[in-house]
């Protein structure tokens, strides 16, 4: 379990990761030096809904208009982890995001 103070340190660059693609790169340099472990999780987090985005888009651009529902049920699940993420970044929570917060790590 991460102490209180690595997660308070690491609150910022945590946020930042969930605020856009530019963000997370931006996140993933600032951690590059403080090598913070709260951080660290919160950007690999929002790696793992960001690409579960760009799939989703590519998924879009193949799919038949005709079920192209299922593109759109994607977005808002992307959206609800993207959300879940950044509260529990702001409430120094290092809890993974359902579905997809566990995967590769």
């Amino acid at each position: 379990m991460m102490e209180q103070s690595v997660k308070e340190e690491g609150k910022t660059i945590a946020i930042i990761a969930y605020i856009t693609l530019i963000g997370l790169l931006i996140a993933f340099f600032m951690n590059n030096d403080k090598k913070n472990e709260f951080a660290k999780f919160h950007i690999g987090q929002s790696l793992r809904i960001s690409i579960l985005g760009l799939a989703n888009s590519v998924l879009a651009a193949f799919l038949p208009a005709s079920i192209a529902i299922v593109s759109t049920i994607i977005s808002l699940a992307v959206l609800v982890l993207w959300i879940l993420g950044l509260v529990n970044a702001i409430n120094l929570k290092a809890k993974p995001v359902p579905v997809i917060g566990t995967i590769g790590g």
